[in-house]
């Protein structure tokens, strides 16, 4: 039943909980509160554990009031259709579901792996902050909320980033990190304000309402959308603004994983948030498929030259964030918000499992040859993921999706063909022959079952993707073309290796292509113990 019923606040009540909990923790810091047992948590990481998993029952139940009465947008708190609200829809409760899971694991990391620090309470209380925050922003039903919770996010994020604020690398990234956080939070409000003024109302609802009705599309509209992809590329660390992430490996490692809980994703979320306005500017996605596509192989590349595990993790995340502004630059928005979910879940698992990874890995290596797939193996491995991708593409349907969702399969199985290409090669067991080949199968599936599942949960809450124009084609054949390229030649890699110009060519990618100093020197004469 649509309408702003009272029981529409039930995720005001989450958000409350892990507030509550976060002032209580940065009120209580400098008090002995760490148990006298060892790794043992004190009464405060315990009661921090306590509200996060009350937060998550709060989200389930949000989650069967959706189920049972529709989605819907609680009374507004304040005036003039401006205030806070709270939207309750399948994007809403997805996110507000995923970031209070993400946000009780971490919380129950962090109460063993920050066990002997004496600012133990100030660490918990702003994880409960930012977690509050990020939450009150997923739920936001109205433009100043969506503002309030979007600056409210960075601000505490900072706190976290400075943690250990003796740490040069940590000042280094905390300051990088404020100023295109503060020049995001002015974009945002500028888009807020062009929103506003064209439909004369501050409710989410309200204006993507309209904007899925409209047939033209004002000045006003063309500004918002542009102004709400500029925040967006700030906040998911786009090239060439992405240097902060890659240098956060400077604070606890429960922070690395936090930032999947909706923080470093929020860009994306915002652009899915909007959908219906960003369709009314078609050059405004059209910049974001090229922006997050050179992002996603740009980290992509410089992942694979890393050596330590957890800046990898920093780069893979970078070349993810810059996949997911593409799939909401072809209007692949259902896909989007399950890309956020899925890698949300992956990566904070792989961050806070990274020092176990690094013991396997050592224990498990086995003496003699690696096998290297050669140049024949690679280019089979690729007919072979490509025919399995279109088999299963047949039996599924392809007449029943969009170009945008064919091409954005297409680049996913190139990176299925890369594990091909190693079960291929001359040297590899028949076993990984067996298991790279099944992973193709399973992957093809997995694609064509999730997108249908995803597109299910979110239908009358995002828009289908369009039919592509000429410029929307020719953007995905580059796609499909730029990917393919680039995953065939991490295949070959290997057998170029000791050449000179590949050796030259990994240093440079190793350093990131050096955007990262330049933006250091550009942001030189800015303090890096600005408050924020």
């Amino acid at each position: 039943m649509e309408g702003p019923l009272p029981i529409y606040f039930l995720p005001f009540a989450a958000v409350a909980i892990l507030g509550v909990m976060a002032l209580y923790a940065l009120k209580n810091q400098g008090h002995p509160s760490r148990s006298k047992v060892a790794c043992q948590p004190g009464p405060t990481t315990r009661l921090a554990e306590g509200a996060t998993l009350l937060s998550l029952l709060v989200a389930v139940v949000s989650t069967i009031v959706l189920l049972d009465y529709g989605p819907g947008t609680s009374p507004l708190i304040g005036i003039e259709n401006l205030g806070f609200a709270a939207r309750v829809d399948a994007v809403s409760m997805i996110m507000l579901t995923l970031i209070t899971f993400i946000g009780w694991v971490v919380v129950r990391y962090a109460a063993t792996y920050m066990d002997g620090e004496d600012r133990q309470d100030a660490f918990t209380g702003w994880l409960c902050a930012t977690l509050a925050s990020v939450m009150l922003l997923v739920v936001s039903g109205n433009l100043v909320q969506l503002v309030v919770a979007w600056v409210a996010t960075s601000v505490c994020l900072h706190k976290l980033l400075l943690f250990y604020p003796e740490r040069v690398a940590a000042q280094r990234a905390a300051a990088k990190k404020f100023v295109m956080a503060r020049l995001g939070d002015v974009i945002l409000a500028g888009a807020a304000v062009c929103l506003w003024l064209n439909f004369g109302t501050g409710d989410i609802t309200a204006i993507s309402d309209a904007a899925r009705t409209s047939d033209a599309t004002p000045l006003l509209v063309t500004g918002g959308a542009i102004l709400l992809a500029l925040a967006a590329l700030l906040k998911s660390a786009q090239f060439p603004t992405h240097g902060w992430l890659t240098e956060v490996m400077e604070t606890p490692t429960p922070v690395s994983a936090l930032l999947h809980a909706g923080v470093i994703n929020a860009g994306g979320f915002l652009l899915i948030r909007f959908a219906d306005v960003m369709l009314l500017a078609p050059g405004v996605l059209a910049a974001l498929v090229m922006v997050g596509g050179f992002t996603a192989l740009f980290g992509g590349l410089v992942m694979l030259t890393q050596p330590a595990v957890k800046t990898s993790l920093a780069w893979s995340t970078v070349a993810q964030m810059g996949f997911m502004i593409m799939q909401c630059g072809l209007a692949l928005f259902p896909l989007a918000l399950l890309h956020i979910v899925a890698h949300s879940l992956y990566k904070a698992h792989a961050f806070l499992a990274s020092g176990l990874a690094v013991e396997r890995v050592a224990s498990n290596r086995k003496p003699g040859p690696i096998a290297i797939p050669s140049g024949t193996a690679v280019g089979r491995a690729f007919l072979i993921a490509l025919a399995i991708y279109f088999v299963i593409g047949v039996v599924f349907g392809f007449d029943n999706k969009s170009p945008q969702a064919i091409a954005l399969g297409a680049i996913l199985i190139f990176g299925v063909a890369y594990l091909i290409a190693q079960g291929l090669a001359d040297t590899a067991p028949r076993v990984l022959t067996l298991k790279t080949s099944g992973y193709a199968i399973t992957a093809s599936v997995a694609y064509f079952a999730l997108h249908w599942v995803a597109e299910w949960m979110t239908v009358g809450s995002l828009p289908a993707a369009p039919s592509p124009g000429p410029l929307e084609l020719t953007l995905l054949i580059l796609a499909v073309l730029s990917f393919g390229a680039v995953a065939m030649a991490q295949s070959m890699f290997p057998l170029w290796a000791h050449h000179p110009a590949a050796a030259g060519l990994r240093v440079h990618l190793s350093n990131g292509l050096y955007a990262n100093a330049i933006l250091d020197r550009i942001l030189g004469g800015w303090s890096v113990r600005k408050p924020s």
